[in-house]
């Protein structure tokens, strides 16, 4: 299969590695070519962890038109700030309908990014999908070497036609089809997003150990402390009784972790301590990271929209993201997917639930091919 992966972050390195060892043809994209520069030379990703060796990469690019020249399926594993502006980039260079994947899409981003792309490409139509969250747990060590200290079990993708989501399972590259299970709804993939949980607080209320002195510390294990994780179940409470709303339940934050890395525990604070794929994560250095810019405006912010639209207490989310934009002087609600979560955009997530989802194009999403 043609594989395209689109970023050269940690999960693009570690995805497109994966899918060159399992014996795909795979183009690596990235926009800034000097982060690609040493790996344009050699053609080479070294790997350590869950998968080792040094592993041989087709094509390594920034010229997107080259990118999506004649591609099986893309895979997008960029931040999701960059969802839109890919969106629009892929619609005015892809020549053919295909299968377009969000790892992850965090909240509502397979929407917007259909929303964008249809603006400006209606002749290839194109199969968009949303996981909710990377199949790696990896850090990128060097240019072009990753560390994947492990492989995450049964993540959720979905289409927002969720009929579709079996058959893209089946579509997948044969090497990766395995690490992931049809949601039953883009309800599961986007408000079942944990990222948002498991980010952007810890970061933000250790932020003085951060810039202390001595600022070294292991993110989820010493950063996250019993009563961190005592206010991120509060918080996931609020994420959950927003999908209960909207007519499906997605499981919490502890539930997620257990089902993930099959660890046990009886409170979130004690599953994250047993969970060894944790262990070695070192903490952000500045909070100008993707766990604020990627997870507070893409993440937190979409859900307290709909939450407040929905008349949920969405307090302790509010309370984080108000957080966030002090702390940075940023406007992160500006920021986030402009969707307008009119009474349309709620009853048609309420649909989605119920696999009702209206044709919202012209045509069909389930009867666009794959290639």
């Amino acid at each position: 299969m043609k594989a395209t992966v689109i970023g050269a972050g940690n999960s693009g390195l570690a995805m497109a590695a994966h899918l060159s060892r399992g014996g795909n043809s795979v183009t690596l994209w990235n926009r800034t070519g000097s982060t690609i520069s040493r790996i344009c030379s050699t053609h080479v990703i070294h790997c350590e962890g869950e998968i080792q060796g040094d592993i041989r990469i087709d094509t390594i690019t920034n010229d997107i038109r080259l990118a999506l020249k004649d591609p099986d399926i893309v895979l997008i594993t960029t931040p999701a700030n960059s969802h839109r502006e890919l969106a629009e980039l892929i619609a005015k260079n892809i020549r053919k309908s295909t299968v377009i994947v969000l790892n992850p899409g965090r909240t509502l981003g397979a929407l917007e990014f259909r929303r964008t792309y249809d603006r400006y490409n209606t002749e290839y139509p194109q199969t968009i999908a949303e996981t909710q969250t990377i199949i790696y747990t990896c850090r990128k060590t060097t240019e072009d070497s990753v560390h994947i200290m492990a492989m995450k079990d049964s993540v959720l993708i979905s289409a927002l036609d969720a009929r579709m989501n079996k058959d893209i399972i089946r579509y997948l590259p044969e090497c990766i089809r395995p690490y992931f299970i049809p949601a039953e709804s883009i309800i599961q993939t986007s408000i079942g997003n944990v990222g948002m949980i498991l980010h952007c607080a810890p970061l933000l209320l250790n932020v003085g150990r951060m810039e202390g002195a001595a600022s070294h510390y292991k993110y989820y294990h010493e950063g996250i402390t019993p009563t961190i994780a005592r206010f991120l179940e509060r918080l996931d409470q609020e994420r959950v009784h927003v999908s209960e709303t909207l007519g499906y339940q997605v499981e919490s934050a502890k539930e997620w972790m257990m089902r993930t890395y099959h660890v046990s525990g009886g409170s979130l604070y004690e599953c994250i301590q047993n969970n060894d794929a944790y262990r070695e994560i070192d903490a952000p250095t500045t909070l100008h990271h993707r766990y604020i810019f990627e997870d507070v405006s893409y993440g937190l912010v979409p859900l307290e929209a709909i939450g407040n639209k929905l008349g949920l207490d969405m307090k302790n989310t509010t309370l984080i993201v108000d957080l966030a934009c002090r702390l940075l002087e940023e406007d992160y609600r500006e920021k986030g997917y402009q969707l307008d979560y009119s009474a349309s955009e709620i009853t048609w997530l309420k649909e989605t639930a119920a696999h009702l989802v209206p044709d919202r194009s012209g045509k069909n999403e389930s009867e666009i091919p794959f290639s």
